[in-house]
């Protein structure tokens, strides 16, 4: 099955997190963006050129070390007779563990999730990650309506992009202020006008976003009351209206309204990214509370029911940070395994190489490996077919997960046998 979109951004954000709290010792860290269409013969002509110009180092550690990072991004380019679909990111460098003189030399490849455009060498103290973080930024699109009596105006954001798709003026005239017959008469034939008026916003709106297969949302604003007679009119095609999410007073309709819009909308869309995460949550908690027998959580359970591919959907979350360590005995092969956190992770090495085994008695425990357990369960959920959702602690019940549930949830596809339920 495809990778869920939530999962490979959270697997691309932890790379990103650990690489940005790397640094090294001067200028000795690689960082390499080719582009899919890039070839890479070209690629590794330019590395010799940039080997040759380490040489002018005048510090030996660091042409030793730049040198030597250059010659493992190299060798690990001879793996490709051409980028990938997306292109090909490498960062390569001498990484300091404990003080100078520990560095260790690190090379980290990947395939971003999206297509690169740019070519880029840089040898740094630090990774250059900005290329890849923007690929985590949101690429969903908003529509924004400024509406009132004299003018409209149609934008779309995309990310963090604001393009301006058309500006309409009405020509409804001004209200009439004399009274009698003829006020009546012209405040007629106004509201005929602004009919008119809706209907052709309407129908540019429709034209621009409907054929939009990303669009979220539709925001609508203005500075008076004409945004609610517009959208109480119904004058927008039905699978529109359903779209929006909110109406914005805002000072202005023109472009200087749509940047008053962006800049209240943060709230509104975040509301709406985490809403999807609430929802899935709430189904959860639905199928727990009410004993349906369709929600388990916990470690243990969530892992039978995966092993036995009964899980729908798979519920982790992201701020779940433990590791599932395997202890083995290297004189009769005893094992043992436990979940730890990752600052623990030292002492219980100690603690095993420390203590007898209890089968044999010999001092010969060691940890043998050590797993993410998100990733583990990320591994598992994608071997079960089944949907995978990484939820935040931003909503109420993304802590509830995390705090009440273990971080680890499942809604099954059916009800299981007895000996299946939530038990440790």
């Amino acid at each position: 099955m495809q990778v869920e979109e939530s999962v490979s951004k959270y697997r691309l954000k932890r790379l990103l997190d650990a690489l940005s709290s790397k640094e090294g010792r001067g200028t000795e860290l690689i960082s390499l963006y080719i582009p899919p269409e890039k070839r890479i013969h070209e690629v590794m002509a330019n590395l010799r050129e940039e080997y040759g110009t380490a040489s002018n180092i005048k510090s030996r550690t660091t042409r030793k070390n730049v040198q030597e990072a250059i010659e493992k991004v190299t060798q690990r380019l001879k793996l490709f007779k051409n980028p990938p679909p997306n292109g090909l990111v490498v960062f390569c460098g001498a990484i300091p563990q404990n003080g100078p003189g520990s560095e260790r030399m690190e090379i980290y490849a990947l395939e971003p999730p999206e297509p690169i455009n740019i070519y880029y060498y840089r040898c740094d103290s630090r990774f250059h990650l900005e290329p890849l973080r923007e690929l985590l930024r949101e690429k969903e699109s908003y529509g924004i309506l400024l509406i009132d009596a004299s003018q409209a105006t149609l934008a779309l954001l995309e990310g963090r992009r604001m393009e301006i798709l058309g500006e309409y003026h009405s020509g409804v005239g001004g209200k009439h202020k004399t009274g009698g017959q003829s006020a009546r008469r012209f405040e007629r034939i106004r509201e005929q006008e602004i009919n008119d008026y809706f209907k052709r916003v309407a129908a540019h709106v429709d034209e621009a976003l409907l054929k939009k297969d990303n669009l979220k949302g539709l925001i609508i604003g203005g500075p008076g009351p004409t945004k609610e007679d517009f959208i109480e009119g119904e004058y927008l095609n039905y699978l529109l209206r359903s779209k929006v999410l909110a109406t914005v007073d805002t000072s202005y309709v023109g472009r200087s309204g749509v940047t008053e819009v962006v800049s209240k909308a943060s709230e509104i869309l975040r509301g709406v990214r985490y809403s999807e995460e609430k929802n899935v949550v709430q189904r959860f908690l639905f199928e727990v509370g009410h004993e349906t027998g369709l929600g388990v959580y916990g470690e243990s359970v969530v892992r039978r029911h995966l092993e036995n591919r009964m899980v729908e959907t798979l519920l982790l979350s992201e701020k779940l940070n433990l590791l599932h360590v395997f202890v083995q005995c290297s004189t009769c092969g005893f094992s043992r395994e436990e979940l730890t956190s990752p600052d623990r992770l030292l002492k219980l090495q100690n603690e095993a190489a420390s203590s007898k085994c209890p089968r044999c008695s010999a001092q010969s425990l060691v940890v043998v490996e050590v797993k993410d357990l998100v990733d583990e369960f990320i591994e598992m959920g994608e071997e079960a077919g089944a949907k995978i959702e990484l939820i935040s602690t931003e909503t109420d019940e993304g802590v509830m997960l995390l705090k009440s549930f273990g971080g680890i949830g499942a809604i099954l596809k059916y009800r299981p046998s007895s000996g299946l339920h939530n038990s440790t």
